[in-house]
Formats: C-alpha cells, sequence, structure tokens
C-alpha cells in the first residue's frame, strides 16, 4: 500500500533509538524527508548514518537538542521552522516508589515527557493550520490509562499528553490538520530491555524467564504476553501520519497487545 508519504517533511523526537528511531525508519520507507533528534551530535550523527544504511539515499537528517531544556527546542525549531507531520516521541520513564519521587523528579518528568510536546505543537501547529494540512502525533502509553504503581509519574505524564492531544484537535475542526495519540503497550526498547536485565540480575534468572514472569506478575492481562517490537508501534504510527488516515481526529488508539481490559 502506498501511503502516499513521498514529500512529506517529519520530525520525530527522541529518535536516536528505541520506537522513535522505528518510526523514522519507517517514514523514510515511505518516502518521508525526517528529522530526527537525540541529547548529543554524537548520538544523532551515529543513528543518522544507520538510518542511510538501512534506507539508502534516505532524505535523513538530525538536530541535537535537550528537551529538558526549553532552549534547546526555541534553537531547534529555529533550524527547522516548518513540517508536515511531528512525533511528539521524546519521553523519559523509571520505576520508583512513589514516595521516594522529589518534586525535582516530577517536574523533570513532566518537562521531558509533557513541556517537550507542547512546546513543539505551539510552534509547528499554526503552520499547519496555514497550509490546511498536518499531522500532530503524540506517543503516550498505556500507562496513561493504567497507571502503573511502579512509576506514578511516568503514568500521569503520559494521561496528560491524552489531554494536550484532544484538545489540540479540537481546534483542527473542518481543516486537514490532525492530531492523535498513540498508547503503546510493553515493547522491547533499548531502555526496557535493561530494565529487564536489570530485574533478571537482581533475581538470578535470565532475561527470557524476567521477560515471562514481568508479563506473568505485572502485566497479567496482556493478550500479547510478549514486549511488542518497535516496528509494530512504528507501522501504526506511519499510517496515522499519512494522507490515508484523514478520518481519524483527536483519537487515542492503543497499541498495547490487549493489555487494557476495555471494548473501546
Amino acid at each position: 500500500m502506498d501511503l502516499q508519504l513521498k514529500g512529506k517533511t517529519a520530525f520525530v523526537s527522541g529518535s536516536t533509538q528505541g520506537i522513535g528511531y522505528a518510526i523514522a525508519k519507517q517514514l523514510l520507507l515511505e518516502g518521508a524527508a525526517v528529522t530526527i533528534n537525540g541529547r548529543t551530535e554524537a548520538r544523532v550523527a551515529e543513528a543518522v548514518e544507520k538510518l542511510k544504511g538501512h534506507v539508502p539515499g534516505a532524505p535523513v537528517n538530525g538536530i541535537a537538542a535537550d528537551f529538558s531544556k526549553a532552549d534547546d527546542v526555541r534553537k531547534l525549531t529555529e533550524q527547522l521552522p516548518g513540517i508536515d507531520i511531528l512525533v511528539n516521541n521524546a519521553g523519559i520513564f523509571e520505576p520508583k516508589p512513589f514516595t521516594e519521587i522529589t518534586d525535582e523528579e516530577w517536574l523533570r518528568f513532566f518537562e521531558v515527557n509533557v513541556m517537550s510536546g507542547i512546546r513543539l505543537s505551539r510552534h509547528y501547529f499554526p503552520g499547519m493550520l496555514e497550509k490546511n494540512w498536518g499531522r500532530i502525533i503524540f506517543i503516550s502509553s498505556e500507562s496513561a490509562i493504567m497507571i502503573p504503581e511502579e512509576m506514578i509519574h511516568y503514568g500521569t505524564t503520559k494521561t496528560a499528553q491524552l489531554s494536550i492531544s484532544r484538545g489540540l484537535a479540537l481546534l483542527t475542526k473542518n481543516t486537514g490538520v490532525t492530531v492523535n495519540t498513540i498508547m503503546p503497550g510493553p515493547t522491547k526498547s533499548e531502555g526496557v530491555v535493561e530494565f529487564i536485565k536489570q530485574v533478571a540480575e537482581s533475581k538470578g534468572i535470565t532475561p527470557q524467564e524476567a521477560e515471562k514472569d514481568f508479563f506473568k506478575t505485572m502485566r497479567p492481562s496482556s493478550l500479547l504476553q510478549r514486549f511488542a517490537d518497535v516496528a509494530e508501534i512504528a507501522n501504526m504510527v506511519t499510517y496515522i501520519a499519512s494522507p490515508l488516515s484523514s478520518a481519524t481526529n483527536g483519537a487515542a488508539l492503543k497499541a498495547e497487545g490487549g493489555l487494557v481490559n476495555s471494548i473501546y
């Protein structure tokens, strides 16, 4: 299927690895020109070269920016004034007991996971409305509607993304612009692989056993009963980024392997 993305320009935040990298790769395969992002110039340059290897001749470049710093976002938008597709993927997570999460950590999570998308959307949204076409996609999590007790601060920021996305979508009425949220479930990104490795080491078991135990004890409602591959998430995001998804707007779309026990 031709997703009609040739000639479109996209920016994917937090895309030197994991879900963000997979989204950038899939958009490039569909013919879009993509700007990726990471916190350091070295990580960005490495990811750009890697993507060029995966997609020879791909129109890809990168901009380093730390989304915990508003000034970095300002400099980024100066370098990249306009785009067709914005994927707000940058985010951090860390399992931690609620009583041990400090004010500073709450603010850091909100700054990176929530304010990054707000700042980027605030810059690019008016241009999309002006040309009457655009896509803004927030990468949230099933944790937005099933707050994990082991990282309440993370879940709270993911819930906030749903509100921002829906609110922005209301401002697109009768235009060619859409704003949607994707809610991946547990996905095998580099961060998750490291998390499972640490759990395995602490329990004296293999990572494979730790993964099975994770779903048995912490995510028993999952129908998939495994971590999703990053490409499985990227496929949905790429469709929502395409002109073919024009009737999908203001939606919170689940890609969580049936983990959420709900009929909608």
